[in-house]
């Protein structure tokens, strides 16, 4: 990897921030929980993989899916950061005459796979990491996922075959909020230990602070030979924005224009 830019990926972090909040406006958008993988995807694509603009169609590029998809509208401004698509497009955002809305849509590019339907995307990333390794390729398969979403059966089933198979081009991040919709993990249906569990299934586990550039660096660094990483973000639901961290009731939001701005203001001063 290149040498990691801490400064450059919190500036386009903040950036990021702000194309979520104005989203959140004019039919809402998934905001606090988008807020909390918005530096795991800065990172990724601001350091991590190599995809750009110019290597879309490239088979040798890294392939990333977004198997937690109502919270595209962070991988849409990381989109536009990486000039992958433009930035005016993000104002299109549920709008008509464009595909920015609530979940990945192929027609815009940079979208390897729609979503919707929670717990299929590390399914379609291991079978992706497969055929790369049958083709002799060194791409990096990167599947980011919502906690909660690890109820889901699916996942586990993945898990299994990954581990088995060793592949290890694979790597899975769970944004580990500690929210599933507007309720608590732990309350809902506990989780823990995640660590432990994916470790029994032949998984390389790491973990590291979601809004930590360093530590995620480290988290992703030195893959495990023969075992597929998982990485556990520990982030915080609408991060960057004190009011609203660690609220349930702001997992989704339609905000008014002046609520926007007053976030805005908000997120500028921290």
């Amino acid at each position: 990897m290149a040498k990691l830019n801490i400064q450059d990926l919190r500036n386009t972090a903040l950036q990021v921030r702000e194309s979520i909040v104005r989203m959140s406006t004019g039919g809402g958008n998934f905001l606090s929980s988008s807020l909390s993988c918005a530096d795991i995807l800065v990172f990724l694509y601001g350091h991590y993989l190599n995809i750009s603009k110019d290597n879309l169609n490239d088979p040798t590029r890294d392939f990333f899916f977004l198997s937690k998809g109502h919270n595209v509208s962070a991988l849409y401004s990381v989109l536009a950061e990486s000039e992958i698509i433009g930035k005016e497009r993000l104002r299109n955002h549920l709008k008509m005459n464009d595909f920015i809305y609530w979940q990945p849509n192929l027609n815009v590019p940079g979208i390897e796979f729609h979503s919707g339907s929670l717990g299929h995307l590390l399914g379609i990333a291991a079978g992706v990491a497969m055929d790369c390794k049958t083709r002799n390729q060194t791409n990096k398969v990167v599947v980011l996922m919502g906690d909660g979403e690890l109820n889901e059966g699916t996942v586990w089933e993945a898990a299994l075959v990954a581990g088995s198979k060793k592949i290890d081009n694979l790597i899975a991040v769970v944004d580990r909020n500690k929210y599933q919709a507007n309720a608590g993990t732990e309350e809902l249906i506990r989780l823990e230990s995640i660590q432990e569990k994916f470790k029994s299934f032949r998984w390389s586990v790491r973990t590291a602070d979601g809004h930590d550039f360093a530590s995620l660096s480290r988290a992703f660094s030195r893959p495990e030979a023969g075992k597929p990483t998982m990485v556990i973000a520990n982030t915080i639901r609408g991060k960057g924005i004190p009011s609203i961290e660690s609220r349930a009731d702001m997992w989704f939001a339609d905000l008014r224009d002046e609520e926007i701005e007053n976030l805005l203001k908000e997120l500028h001063a921290v």
